[in-house]
């Protein structure tokens, strides 16, 4: 029945997601310029190592735009992937912990060596300017606010975090 679930969910989700990251791309000019001359190009990223007690994650597989922004696509019709992106997620709770650290996922890329070379790029230089979004909802001075909450609320989680990290079998022992 949860894989019922996640079937429905799923899509949904990367929907979501893909709208989020075409948002971010799309307060960034020069990063769209970046992905325009590989658009059609496909990129499948695959959580690899996904533990088998939760629901399956199925691969999201996107398309570049004319545009420079992102489409999402089924993977089902055995087109192959331009660039495959494995994202290290044995351990899906440990992993969103340490990107709240500023950590990046352990990952494997295979394929064009160029659009990785973009895509790793994008991922160094572009952030999600949350607190300008909820500025237009609230006003610069609230969302400023919740901003500062919410910086607060991430560096105790990457604390904790870490200090989770040490106490793990081939952590660093606590000082």
């Amino acid at each position: 029945m949860l894989q019922d679930w996640s079937s429905f969910f799923a899509p949904a989700l990367q929907d979501r997601l893909t709208l989020l990251l075409n948002h971010v791309l799309s307060r960034e000019p020069l990063a769209m310029a970046r992905l325009v001359p590989h658009a059609g190009k496909r990129v499948n990223v695959h959580l690899a190592g996904w533990p088998g007690l939760l629901p399956a994650a199925p691969d999201l597989v996107l398309v570049i735009s004319r545009a420079g922004l992102w489409e999402r696509v089924d993977g089902a019709d055995g087109t192959p992937a331009d660039l495959r992106i494995e994202v290290d997620a044995r351990n899906p709770a440990a992993m969103a912990l340490a990107s709240l650290a500023g950590e990046n996922p352990k990952v494997q890329v295979q394929g064009d060596a160029q659009l990785a070379g973009e895509i790793n790029w994008l991922t160094q230089n572009l952030r999600w300017d949350i607190e300008d979004d909820l500025a237009q909802l609230m006003g610069p001075a609230a969302a400023h606010q919740l901003g500062r909450v919410a910086r607060a609320a991430a560096k105790a989680l990457a604390r904790l975090s870490a200090g989770a990290a040490r106490l793990m079998p081939g952590g660093t022992p606590a000082a």
